[in-house]
Formats: C-alpha cells, structure tokens, sequence
C-alpha cells in the first residue's frame, strides 16, 4: 500500500499579474522503502509540490484541486494543530541550503536536541490520543460481537490489559533510560581512550567527568542495581584521575578496559520482555533479577501472561475484528448503492446545488459507516471521500459566482486599456483572466465518486481477508507502540546522547566537540549533514530531499547521496529527491517523475526514464546531463520555460521542442502508456504520429550504459559461478 498519495494536485499563487499556476494536476504514489525522484527545470513545480506535502506553502497560494493522502487523512484539509504532530515527526524535510536552514547564532547541539524534544512532546499526546482511541474502539467492537452479557467482562479485560500495558511501559522506559547512560559511558571511555592516543590531557580529564556523570544514571534492577559497588568503585577510581597526567596512562586505560567490559555486557545482553513482565508485576508476581537470569524472567513472565491473560484476550480480539469486517463488507454493499445514486446527481448538468447536498450527506454517511474502524492499514479513499467531494462541489460553486465577474473585470480592464492606446499613452498591462474550471470540478466530483464505487465493489467481491489470529497479534503490537509513545519522556540528556549519536550515524567527525559548535564552523557539507540529522531525529516515515546536494561540490554530493541511500535502507525510509540534475539521482531513484510547467509529463521507473525515454523534454535533461564518456557537444535546451499566468494551450514544452508538431501547441497530449510501469504526455507516442528518434547523444549514451550494464551483469554471474 502507498505511503502517500497526491492526486489530481493543481496549485496556483496570487500576484498582481494574475494567478501563476505553478502545479497543474498531477498525481503520483510514493511506496514504502522507495525513492521517488521529481526532476526537472526550476520553476516546473516541484518544490511547490513537496512544500504542499509539507504544509508550507506560501500565504498567497492557493490549492485549486487535488488531494495528498497520508495516513488516511487529506493532508490539505487537515487544520495545522493537527499537521503539527505529522510535520517532523512523520514527514521531514531537507532543504537546498543548509546554511539558511540552521540558525547562525544558535549552538549546533541545541538546534538538534530542540527539535528532539518538541518532536517528543507532540508524539507523547499524540500516542496517548491514539492508545484511547484505538483500546475504546476495540473494546466496542468486542462486546458488539459478543453481545451485552459478556459487556461486563470485556470492559475488566479492557481495563486489566490497560493497566498492565501501563505498568510495562513505565517500567520499560525506566530501563531505557538507564540503557541510554550505560551507552553514553561506553561512547565516553572510547572518546578518553582516543583523547590518550592524541595525548591531550585536558580531553581526558574533561570526559572524565562526563563518565562519572553518565555512570549515575545506570541504575536499574536488570542492568546495575541501587547502590552497586562496582559502579561505585569505577566511580570512586575516575576520582583519581580527576588530575590525569600521562604518567597515568596505564593504570588509566586497565580501568577503562575493565569499565568497558562490563558496560558492554549489560548494552548486549538479552532484554527483557517488560509487556509481559508489567502483567506479573500486576498480579503480584514481580521478578527478581537478582536471582533469575533476564531468559528465565521472560520465559516465565511469558507463560504467566499466556495463561492468564493473552491467550484468552487475543481470542476476543480476532473474533472482533472478523466481525468488524463483515460489518464492514455489507456496510460498503450498501454504500455502493448510495455513491452510485450520487453520481448521477453529480453528472447531471447543471448541478443542483440542493440535490447534490443531499447526495453527499447520505453517500458520505454511507461511506464513513462502512469504514473498519480495528483496520490498522486505513482505506485512504473511505477516510477522505466526505472532504474531496465537498471541496470539488465548492469548486464548482466558486467557479458560477466568480467566473462571470472575472469575465466582466477582464472586459473592463481591456476596454480601458484600448482606449488608453488609442490616446496614444502606455497604459499598465491588464491581468489575464483568473477563471476556474467548472468542468475539471465536476468531472473530478465524478470521478471520486467512480473510484469509491469500484475499490468498494472490488473489496465485496475479494471477501474477508482473514488472518484474523494474525491481526489480533497486529493489534496488540500496535496498541504497546502507541503506549510507548506516550510513555516514553525524553530528557535533555538523553536528546543529548541521541544528537550525538545522529551526528555519528550522519558521518560527523568528534560529534562532542562539534555539539559545542556554531553552523559557521562548519563546513557546506557538513551543514547538509547537520540538517539531515535534524530531520531525521524524530524517525519520520518520509523523507523530501529538496536539492539537498545542489549548494555542494561534487565530491561532496557522492557523499551526501550515499549517506542518504544508506540512511534510507537502514531505516525503511521513503523518499522523495528533488533535482534539475538526472544525473544526481541515476543510481539513487527507483521511481522518476519529470516535470515541465506544473505537469509531470514523464513517468516511469529509473531503467524506463534513462533507456527508454519517451518525452522530448526528458531527452533535452539528458542531452544536457555531463559525463565522462560522451564525446559529442552537450546540446542546451533552447528559449526560456513559459508563463505560467498564461499556461500555453497545448503542450507547454512545444515552442522549445524541435520535434513538436502542429497539435502539440493546439492540444494538450493525453499520458500514452508504453509499458505498466511507464508512460509519457507527448503527441509522439499517439498511432498516428511520424517516427522519430532521440538524438544521437541521448541513444549513444542508452547504448553504452546497456552494454556497461550487460558487461557488469555478465562479472557478477561468473563471480558467483566461481564462488
């Protein structure tokens, strides 16, 4: 299932001129784990587009159509209260220049812990919200299928697993918190143990403290408990060197080996299983890891909470959620019935403003009714079909009040502005026509309507998907996830630690003493990976990279891009990679979107754009991309993009396009389909259309990375063969 989806996205800024459009309908999906790149010449909207999926738009934008679903939710109806838990804590964004996205005067450890600890504030209210939610709906659901006799019990089963839920993350939080100092300690000895190397006495004697500090803060019955005395004695030996000279070294470095050693041990050892464990310590049956190894605890406390509790309680919960699909499944039959009475209404011409209230009022009841409320991946389309088709109905109530106005201001200021001609001055300019799309809003309205329709019919069609046993588990996990989230308060020293701990991940070097540092001791580099880090504090689900390598050299840039590919395999990121440069993201995108004048007018996996290009604007980025092989002329793409106050009537690249025809400025091409991962908007591709190849650079360069490719394929398979 998509992670975002942007549909039907048009996007238009006031200005004195008139409305330049600047995002002219388009849609695209962005799966998990992938890297969707947008490409294209500045001004073709593609930073317009990420800033709408971040919520940041300029004041006098304006989102003419369209919808960008995240999580079930139009990110573009949702007030900003809301967007506020989404925006860096789910989506983060990193921006073309680090230097104006950092604050000068603002150390470079707090920048990092600052968005760390906000981040942490919204996801703990947000967690809380949701575990409430998500534990009252379920217990709904529950005694809707058992019935009102067993009410009773499942409301003292509801109850009983929220309170050992909450005993678990207390008790969990309590030994991260400890886990964090012990890590810290051990991050401590390694910077002393390379401060002796360098022999900087003054750094060992500073880290020094900052051990003793970090070791007060490692007690936890499963790691050190209260008042350990080997804490206390590595404690008391750190004292001794609180006027470390070299003549200390070696007994130094023993303490620190032995220090590390038992560090160690604890940050590798088996954790515990505290969700089962928060139910013991509820029915009175604490561990004691002083006696029992932290297996023998979850082996018990697992089989303790089995029998007692879960096996029952999982029972419960896949027979809801069977019961809630079926309610589902026969709610959506129903809902058929109503969106399809609707889009009649919704056809009609004119559209009775009366009527269709009427139609979307009970369709969207009908539709909101038949969601699964205990469905954890949500049907974007059920969540949002109330707010777009009431957006596309005001549309087009907005366009029958304001076009006819538009029309008489136009043949006013056009009047003046001939008679003022004809007296032989220079009058201003008169501002193009601002009208709206009646027919683009209803044929939108319809098509909502018809995509609900058919996702409905094809879910009553497909059944239950079963799983239930499964689901239940799912749910469960779920329900601690979001318990963890508001139970776990992050302090300012562990979003210390943690800073640090990102500056390593993003390949900062002596990420301490750069924590103490201003962004202009950094340097362009360096501050790309600051920002990267900030973004990346929060753990969000999507990542936007808008041209975060363009300010860089290009040595810098293969860094930066390995260290976000790297990034964005180890933490299941999704990515979208802003760039006028196709050359950035060859090895990087698996999806490409090329964009001109507000449109994507080129769509298709990575191999699809680079060997089978298909639009003659994707061939002029690729003429004009360097490399190391291409012996011919780079070819530069001629005249200027065009103005978007007034979009040209056909395709937007034809007055550049040496190959345009005469329809390509009559007509907008249509999007051609040339394979079911790929297709391009061009009159090229139509039946009837001459033939035409790309230039010779562009089919040059295809034939050698195809045979550089077969050659690189070809020593793989005999270096497996060998093996």
């Amino acid at each position: 299932m998509a992670k975002l989806e942007v549909k039907n996205l048009t996007i238009s800024f006031r200005t004195n001129n008139g409305a330049v459009r600047a995002v002219r309908d388009i849609s695209f999906d962005l799966n998990e784990g992938e890297t969707l790149a947008i490409a294209g010449e500045s001004g073709s909207g593609k930073s317009v587009t990420t800033r709408a999926v971040m919520g940041i738009l300029a004041g006098n934008a304006m989102v003419d159509a369209g919808e960008i679903i995240y999580d079930g939710k139009d990110l573009l109806k949702i007030p900003e209260e809301e967007f506020h838990t989404l925006r860096g804590h789910k989506l983060a964004m990193v921006f073309q220049d680090p230097l104006s996205a950092l604050n000068p005067i603002m150390r470079i450890g707090r920048q990092l812990t600052e968005a760390m600890l906000l981040n942490n504030k919204e996801r703990r209210r947000d967690g809380r919200e949701q575990f409430n939610k998500t534990l009252k709906t379920l217990e709904n659901a529950m005694i809707e299928n058992a019935g009102e006799g067993d009410k009773q019990r499942i409301h003292s089963n509801i109850q009983q697993f929220d309170g050992f839920v909450k005993i678990a993350v207390k008790e969990e939080y309590a030994y991260k918190e400890a886990m964090e100092s012990c890590v810290e300690a051990t991050d401590c000895i390694e910077e002393m143990e390379d401060a002796i190397l360098k022999r900087s006495d003054k750094d060992v004697r500073e880290v020094s403290r900052r051990l003793i500090s970090a070791l007060k803060g490692v007690y936890n019955p499963y790691l050190y408990p209260e008042n350990s005395p080997e804490i206390a004695e590595f404690s008391r030996k750190l004292g001794e060197f609180s006027h470390y000279t070299a003549r200390q070294q070696a007994d130094l470095e023993a303490l620190l080996a032995r220090m590390k050693d038992s560090l160690n041990q604890r940050v590798n050892a088996e954790m515990p299983n505290f969700f089962c464990i928060g139910y013991s310590v509820q029915q009175g049956k604490a561990p004691d890891p002083a006696r029992q190894t932290v297996a023998e605890i979850n082996a018990q406390a697992r089989k303790t909470l089995d029998d007692g509790f879960m096996t029952a309680f999982l029972g419960d919960i896949a027979k809801a959620l069977e019961h809630s699909e079926k309610q589902s499944l026969a709610g959506k039959k129903s809902a058929v019935s109503a969106v399809e009475k609707a889009l009649s209404i919704f056809a009609a011409k004119p559209l009775d403003d009366g009527r269709c209230r009427e139609a979307l009022k009970s369709s969207a009841a009908a539709v909101e009714a038949s969601i699964d409320p205990l469905q954890l991946d949500k049907d974007s389309l059920s969540y949002v079909y109330r707010s777009g088709a009431q957006a596309y109905l005001n549309r087009y109530k907005l366009s029958l009040r304001q076009n006819p106005r538009e029309e008489k201001r136009f043949a006013k200021d056009t009047a003046r502005f001939n008679k003022e001609t004809a007296k032989g001055k220079v009058p201003p300019s008169v501002v193009p026509k601002n009208l709206i799309d009646t027919q683009a809003a209803q044929d939108n309205l319809c098509q909502l309507a018809q995509s609900v329709i058919d996702r409905f019919n094809g879910q009553v069609a497909a059944g239950p998907q079963g799983r239930y046993d499964e689901r239940a588990v799912e749910m469960v996990d779920y329900l601690k996830a979001r318990a963890e989230d508001y139970a776990f308060k992050l302090s300012k020293g562990m979003a210390r630690h943690r800073a640090i701990e990102l500056m390593k991940e993003v390949g900062i070097p002596e990420p301490h003493k750069r924590y103490h540092q201003y962004p202009f001791e950094f340097s362009g580099g360096m501050r790309q990976r600051i920002v990267i880090a900030i973004a990346l504090s929060a753990n969000p689900d999507i990542l936007i990279c808008d041209e975060p390598t363009t300010a860089l050299d290009v040595t810098i840039q293969a860094q930066i891009l390995e260290l976000i590919n790297k990034l964005k395999a180890e933490r299941r990121l999704s990515v979208i990679f802003i760039t006028h440069d196709l050359g950035v993201v060859a090895n990087m995108a698996d999806r490409i979107a090329i964009m001109y004048a507000g449109k994507i007018v080129e769509y298709g996996t990575a191999d699809d754009v680079f060997y089978d290009p298909r639009h003659p604007y994707t061939w002029a980025l690729l003429s004009s991309m360097p490399d190391l092989e291409t012996t011919e002329k780079l070819e530069a793409i001629p005249g200027t993009p065009p103005d978007m106050i007034l979009p040209p009537k056909g395709d937007a690249f034809a007055a550049r396009n040496k190959y345009a025809m005469q329809i390509d400025f009559e007509q907008q091409p249509p999007a051609f389909r040339v394979s079911d991962t790929h297709w391009a908007a061009t009159w090229l591709l139509h039946p009837d259309a001459p033939h035409v190849e790309p230039p010779a650079i562009v089919t040059e360069r295809i034939r050698r990375m195809q045979k550089e490719q077969a050659a690189y394929e070809a020593q793989q398979q005999k270096g497996g063969a060998e093996a």
